[in-house]
Parts: structure tokens; sequence; C-alpha cells
């Protein structure tokens, strides 16, 4: 999440000058899906930090709605992805596509690799320590 959004936010900059100086539709549409998004980067990393500081005093039900807050985020920022794509595509077909296709694979990815993980039990714990 940090890295997309520090990409979020040099491509504003930097794309946002050429804005300025060689107005494009497609440009201009591609930065309002990454600035839409940007504020929900921020949440993610304020929800992000408040749970790291305060989650063993926080009933469940709370960590419950920050967790469902939390993933709006961050559905709301890989949506970004798309006005990246869009600039990309933009500048180049192939570059575009390529694009589209390794940020899906990559968000498989990271949701498969960060999807929630029930704790073992015992007889788990020796059957997978065996194992090793």
């Amino acid at each position: 999440m940090a890295a997309l959004l520090g990409t979020n936010t040099a491509l504003m900059l930097f794309q946002g000058i050429e804005q300025a100086k060689d107005p494009n539709t497609i440009r201009e549409v591609a930065l309002a899906i990454i600035a839409a998004a940007l504020p929900f980067q921020a949440i993610y990393f304020l929800i992000y930090t408040f749970l790291l500081e305060h989650e063993p005093r926080l009933p469940p039900e709370r960590i419950h709605k920050l967790g469902l807050a939390s993933a709006l985020c961050q559905v709301v920022s890989y949506a970004s992805l798309v006005g990246v794509a869009m600039m990309w595509y933009n500048l180049s077909s192939w570059v575009g596509l390529s694009f589209v296709g390794s940020s899906i694979l990559a968000i498989f990815l990271i949701r498969n690799v960060m999807a929630p993980v029930e704790p073992l039990d015992e007889e788990q714990l020796t059957s997978a320590k065996s194992a090793s």
C-alpha cells in the first residue's frame, strides 16, 4: 500500500505538471481517479497505525469494523491502478496492457497471501513441526 501511495503521489505531481502544459482528456480522467483514491490510501495507514497501538484494548466488534473499513480503503486504493493503467495505455497500448495484466495478477497474489489465517490446533502444530 505504501508503494501505491508513493506511486500515485508522484504521478499526481509529474503528470499534473504535464497536464497543465499539454491538456489531455485521458490524462485528466486518470488523474481524477488517482486523486479520488489518495484519501483512502491515507486512511488505510491511519487505521493500520491505530490498530497497532490500540488493538489489545479494543472490543472485537470495533476491530471487525476497522477491518471492514481497511478492506474498503484497500479496494478503492487498488482502483487507482485503473488511472495508472489509463495513463500507460495512453502512452503505449502494449505498456498499458502489460500493466493491467500484471496488476491483476499482483492483486490476486497479495490478497491470497494476506488472507486471514485460522490458528492451528495442537494436532496440526505437531504434524507441521514433524513435516519440517
